[in-house]
């Protein structure tokens, strides 16, 4: 039994999203791509090169450059955990509205040379976030280490044990653990309270190691993983109850950060299609039986996963519009070109769902 040929939802709120620096080629590609995939509500990464969002004022100066690209897109802004933040700009933070605060262990990630080596030092500004109400965003990874045996596939299990030490320490600190990818990171979220969930993207929900390690354009961090830790993620986007919500970290590169000289850039762009992904994973889980029926996969799980619970999660309003996606629809493109920038999106080429507003 196939999923239907077509749902009608809530818009969808992403999120996890990767913008680049406004303004700038990328941004100016990728950012009109938000409303297309059938996406209103944005939360926007800060780990911005060649210097993070990690102040209230240059927050606010990028959300204004992504609002002069496109305005009709409502822009969750985010600092970056940096030994420059304190208290007080965590207090001025909530009442600018920013939603987080995103933790990068230094080094595991793109643009993370900035980021945590220890969360001691940020005691009080931790502890002013579960005052605030303001969400801690996590890049569940430890940084690869051959001598402590750590890898890109073992790099989030071995990361969740600091997860466990930051709820025991704060715990009404509201806390995303992002894009998770391991059986081991549903378990987890799943045990603690309603303040910790966690983000799931597209792409992990099809990939598994044997992709990325054949194509570029499917390479990752954190990577996709077993065919366990798959089923264990589709699962949780069907069955979340609120604890695991879409966060697609969709992640622009230009074609030459992937494909040039060096080592390839980590990342998968999944923007304009995000959704459509979403429900041709689950689709084809069912055929492989990880899913065990379509009757699973229902319109309240969907709008749930797509839009509500992260709503619901960042105390922001449900959306007032729909979205009606319908089977192959549309086709991915080749790839996205702009001036001075190219980006070759995932399964390009293929098949996928069309969305219309209603």
């Amino acid at each position: 039994m196939a999923l239907k040929d077509s749902y009608e939802l809530p818009a969808a709120a992403d999120m996890h999203v990767h913008l680049r620096n406004a303004p700038g080629p990328i941004a100016e590609l990728v950012t009109p791509t938000i409303r297309k995939a059938g996406v209103d509500t944005v939360f926007v990464m800060p780990n911005l090169a060649p210097k993070p969002v990690v102040s209230v004022a240059e927050a606010l100066e990028y959300k204004a450059q992504l609002q002069a690209i496109d305005p009709s897109v409502n822009y969750l802004m985010s600092l970056y955990l940096h030994s420059s933040i304190t208290p007080d700009e965590i207090r001025e933070a909530k009442k600018a509205g920013i939603a987080g605060v995103k933790a990068y262990p230094k080094g595991a990630t793109t643009n993370s040379q900035w980021g945590v080596v220890s969360f001691d030092p940020f005691h009080e500004v931790l502890k002013t976030m579960e005052e605030e109400g303001i969400v801690l965003n996590l890049h569940g990874e430890v940084p690869s280490n051959a001598s402590e045996g750590v890898t890109v596939m073992n790099a989030e299990s071995k990361f969740l044990p600091v997860l466990k030490n930051l709820v025991d320490k704060y715990p009404r600190l509201k806390i995303v653990l992002e894009h998770c990818t391991t059986a081991d990171a549903v378990e987890t979220v799943r045990s603690f309270g309603e303040n910790v969930v966690g983000t799931i993207t597209a792409h992990h929900l099809s990939l598994l190691v044997d992709d990325w390690s054949a194509n570029v354009n499917n390479y990752c961090k954190p990577s996709a993983k077993s065919p366990e830790d798959r089923k264990a993620l589709l699962n949780a986007v069907i069955h979340s109850k609120g604890k695991f919500f879409l966060g697609t970290d969709s992640a622009p590169h230009d074609i030459s950060a992937k494909k040039g000289k060096g080592n390839t850039a980590a990342g998968v762009f999944t923007q304009p299609y995000a959704l459509g992904y979403v429900l041709t994973a689950l689709e084809e889980a069912i055929v492989r039986g990880d899913i065990a029926s379509a009757s699973e996969v229902t319109d309240d799980s969907l709008a749930g996963f797509f839009s509500t619970y992260g709503r619901s999660f960042y105390n922001i309003p449900q959306a007032t519009q729909k979205i009606r996606l319908t089977r192959d629809g549309q086709t991915v493109l080749d790839s996205l070109k702009g001036t001075g920038a190219e980006i070759v999106p995932f399964r390009a080429g293929e098949k996928t769902w069309g969305v219309e507003w209603l």
